[in-house]
């Protein structure tokens, strides 16, 4: 597994900006191991998302997306999002939104052998991440085939903008809400980054959602949004996948509902090939 780290400069948000692809593109075979990957294949690929205060390293450091990744021939793209939310911010000029689903995906399949089906292309996320992954999954539904969001942070609620006097951590000041979600938080809700409302105007238009995979902990204090949601996608009549697990919001249950979403997407089998942990 080639581990690549790159800085390139996005237009969408008019600076350099850091990214860690695991690129399958080094893999050796033993002479005993007949079945084989043809080296002239684009790779299925992964767009996998941060959640807050993290960065383009999270995923690589927090799990063992590396491993499982090289075992089933999959491209991962872990770009750096900041804070973002992965929405566009006007108000500043930053587009997180088409960074994620636009100009990364053209840049990393002009620059690696990445292939360019729907069908063969995904993004998923933690927290943050994880609404990243849901609403650009959501808003890009031409490019991505499968969505996964695990302990996805749905903060886009109604009463968003009734701000705490007394904010327990960075995420509930009026600094960050605003940074993120604009000047108008009243607003946010009726808006497409509420993914219902994202939900409901694509299936006014009749488009061909992607298949989502949703998982939260039975301890996180996010789980009672998300239940809403898949109980929101169940009375609209989505089809996807709901995991309610122990765990709370932490490595340990991402990590483990991290293989069963590779699990779940349309992956090849294992082939591991030859490299410093798979020598017999």
């Amino acid at each position: 597994m080639a581990i690549i780290r790159i800085n390139f400069m996005a237009q969408t948000l008019n600076r350099t900006v850091p990214l860690i692809v695991c690129l399958p593109t080094d893999k050796s075979y033993a002479p005993w191991q007949t079945e084989q990957r043809d080296p002239n294949k684009p790779f299925k690929t992964l767009y996998l998302l941060h959640g807050i205060l993290g960065s383009e390293v999270d995923w690589l450091a927090g799990s063992r997306i590396q491993q499982w990744s090289d075992e089933r021939n999959l491209a991962v793209v872990m770009p750096a999002g900041e804070n973002s939310f992965y929405l566009d911010h006007e108000w500043t000029g930053d587009y997180y939104s088409q960074f994620i689903g636009r100009e990364l995906v053209e840049f990393t399949r002009r620059t690696f052998p990445l292939s360019h089906e729907r069908s063969d292309t995904y993004i998923g996320g933690l927290s943050m991440g994880g609404y990243g992954a849901l609403y650009n999954g959501l808003t890009y539904h031409e490019t991505f085939g499968a969505i996964v969001a695990l302990s996805a942070g749905l903060n886009v609620q109604s009463g968003m903008d009734k701000i705490t006097k007394n904010p327990r951590w960075f995420g509930e000041t009026a600094a960050f809400l605003h940074s993120a979600f604009g000047p108008d938080l009243d607003q946010v809700v009726k808006s497409t980054a509420n993914p219902k409302v994202l939900i409901d105007q694509l299936l006014a238009e009749k488009v061909t959602m992607p298949d989502i995979f949703m998982a939260i902990g039975d301890r996180d204090e996010l789980k009672s949004v998300n239940d809403d949601f898949d109980q929101f996608l169940t009375n609209k009549g989505i089809e996807h996948v709901y995991h309610v697990d122990s765990g709370n919001h932490e490595w340990d249950f991402w990590n483990r509902y991290l293989l069963k979403a590779l699990e779940w997407l349309p992956l090849e089998v294992k082939d591991q090939g030859i490299d410093s942990g798979n020598i017999k």
